[in-house]
C-alpha cells in the first residue's frame, strides 16, 4: 500500500512542478498536514511563508560567481587541534565508485541492489574481510551516529531510502544499536515530507534544527522560535556579510546578522557523522559532500550563497564537522545535471552509482567530474570551468582532503 502511495506522490510531484512551482510547494506542505491544518496554514499566510524562502535561496545562488574576499573566523577553527577522525579521515584521496545499471527500475531505487553496492564499496575502501569489520573501522556501539541526508528538493530528488536503509541495516549488523542512530538535516519538516518518519524508520531518531509544532507553527506562546533551542551559540561561523530576512523567511534562517550558529545535533547530540549527499549540481558546480554538510549544519545560510566557495570549505573546517564526519556515501542512484540543487524533472537522471570515501573533498571532485561530463554530453556546457570548483581547492588548502584529480585514487567497479 505504501509503495502505491509513494508512486502516486511521485507522479503528482513531477506534473505539479512542471505546471506551477508554487502549486508544487503548497502540495508538498499539504501532504504533511491534516486537511484542516493545511487550510488554516493558508489563511495565516502560509503560502507566502513556504514559497518565499525557497525563491530567495534560488535567487541568491546566482551570485556564486560574484565572490569577493571577506573576513571570516576561519582562524578560530584552525587553532583547534585535530584528532584521529578529522577530515580527510582514514583514507585520504581514496574514492570507491560502484556502478550497477540495475539499481533503478522505473524510477525507483532498488534497496537490495543498493545494499550490495554499498557492501562492495565498503569492503573495497577498507580491505576488510567482512562488512561488519569494515563498518567497525569508523563507528562503535558506543557512538551516537548521525546520518546527514538531503531532502531539500522534496520527493523528486531526496537522499534515497534505498541507500539510507542499506546504511542502517549494515550498521545494525555491525553491532550498532538502532537507538544510537539519528537521521538529521537542517529542516525537520522536509525530512517528514520525503518519508523520513517513524513509519519508515521505526526505532530511529529523526530530527532537524529548524522545526514546527504539531499545528505547523514556528513560534511558542512567548513568540520564541522553537528552533532557537536547537542551536549552539557558543559555536559559530562568522562572515562579514549581513543576513537580513523578513518575518516570512526568518523561521527558515533562525537568525540574521553576521553569525551562523551550529546545530546542537552536530555539537552535542552525535559523536560521529556519516554524510549521505545526492549527486546533483548547482549551476556549473556540484552540491555534494561539502555543501550537504556546510549548509545543513548552520543557521543564517541565505547570505552564504554569495560566498559559496569560501563557506562550503570553511564551515567544514570547524570541529563539529571536521572531527566527526568519518564517512561520505554519495547517493548517485538518481541525481540531476541541471536545475539543481532543487529538482526539475527534465534534468533528473539515473546515474546508477554510489561512491564512498572518508575524504569529502575527493568524493566531491569525483562527483563534480561525473556531473560536468554529463552536462557536456547533454549540451548544457562545453567545458569544465576551473572556477566552478574553487571550493574544492579551498578545502584542500584547509587540509580537509584532496582536490587534485591526479592525486585521487579512484577505484571504479561496474557490476
Amino acid at each position: 500500500m505504501n509503495n502505491k502511495i509513494d508512486q502516486r506522490h511521485n507522479f503528482i510531484d513531477k506534473w505539479l512542478f512542471v505546471l506551477d512551482k508554487k502549486v508544487y510547494l503548497l502540495y508538498q506542505i499539504s501532504i504533511t498536514m491534516k486537511r484542516r491544518q493545511f487550510f488554516k496554514f493558508l489563511s495565516m499566510g502560509g503560502a507566502t511563508l513556504a514559497i518565499k524562502p525557497i525563491i530567495n535561496a534560488a535567487n541568491i545562488s546566482g551570485a556564486i560567481a560574484q565572490d569577493t574576499p571577506i573576513e571570516t573566523n576561519i582562524s578560530d577553527a584552525l587553532k583547534v587541534p585535530r584528532n584521529e577522525n578529522s577530515m580527510p579521515g582514514k583514507y585520504p584521496g581514496k574514492v570507491v565508485k560502484i556502478i550497477d545499471n540495475k539499481s533503478v527500475v522505473d524510477g525507483v531505487p532498488q534497496e537490495d541492489i543498493a545494499y550490495t553496492m554499498l557492501e562492495n564499496a565498503m569492503l573495497t575502501l577498507t580491505g576488510a574481510a567482512s562488512i561488519e569489520s569494515a563498518w567497525r573501522e569508523f563507528v562503535s556501539p558506543e557512538d551516537i551516529i548521525g546520518l546527514k541526508v538531503n531532502p531539500v528538493a522534496g520527493r523528486l530528488l531526496t537522499t534515497s531510502h534505498a541507500v539510507t536503509k542499506s546504511v542502517i541495516k549494515q550498521l545494525v549488523n555491525a553491532g550498532i544499536p538502532k537507538e544510537n542512530i539519528v537521521i538529521w538535516d537542517r529542516r525537520e519538516m522536509q525530512l517528514h515530507e520525503t518519508g523520513y518518519d517513524n513509519d519508515n524508520y521505526p526505532g530511529i531518531t529523526i530530527t532537524g534544527t529548524e522545526c514546527m509544532d504539531q499545528n505547523g507553527g514556528f513560534y511558542d506562546n512567548d513568540g520564541n522560535l522553537y528552533s532557537m533551542s536547537r542551536i549552539d551559540k557558543d559555536q559559530y561561523y562568522y562572515a562579514d556579510i549581513e543576513g537580513e530576512y523578513d518575518d516570512y523567511t526568518i523561521p527558515y534562517m533562525v537568525n540574521g546578522g553576521k553569525y551562523s550558529y551550529f546545530s546542537k545535533i552536530c555539537t552535542d547530540q552525535v559523536t560521529k557523522i556519516i554524510n549521505i549527499p545526492i549527486l546533483k549540481n548547482t549551476g556549473r558546480t556540484t552540491t555534494l559532500a561539502l555543501k550537504n554538510l556546510s549548509f545543513g549544519a548552520v543557521t543564517n545560510t541565505g547570505r552564504l550563497h554569495k560566498i559559496f566557495h569560501d563557506c562550503c570549505a570553511e564551515i567544514c573546517a570547524f570541529p563539529p564537522l571536521r572531527d566527526k564526519v568519518v564517512l561520505n556515501i554519495a547517493d548517485g542512484l538518481i541525481g540531476c545535471f541541471d536545475g539543481g540543487p532543487s529538482a526539475k524533472p527534465q534534468f533528473i537522471c539515473n546515474y546508477n552509482m554510489i561512491f564512498v570515501g572518508t575524504d569529502p573533498v575527493a568524493v566531491d571532485r569525483v562527483g563534480h567530474n561525473v556531473i560536468v561530463n554529463k552536462r557536456i554530453a547533454m549540451g548544457v556546457q562545453t567545458e569544465d570551468l576551473k572556477n566552478a570548483s574553487r571550493f574544492l581547492d579551498n578545502a584542500q588548502k584547509l587540509g580537509l582532503g584532496v582536490s587534485d584529480n591526479e592525486k585521487i585514487n579512484l577505484i571504479e567497479k561496474i557490476v
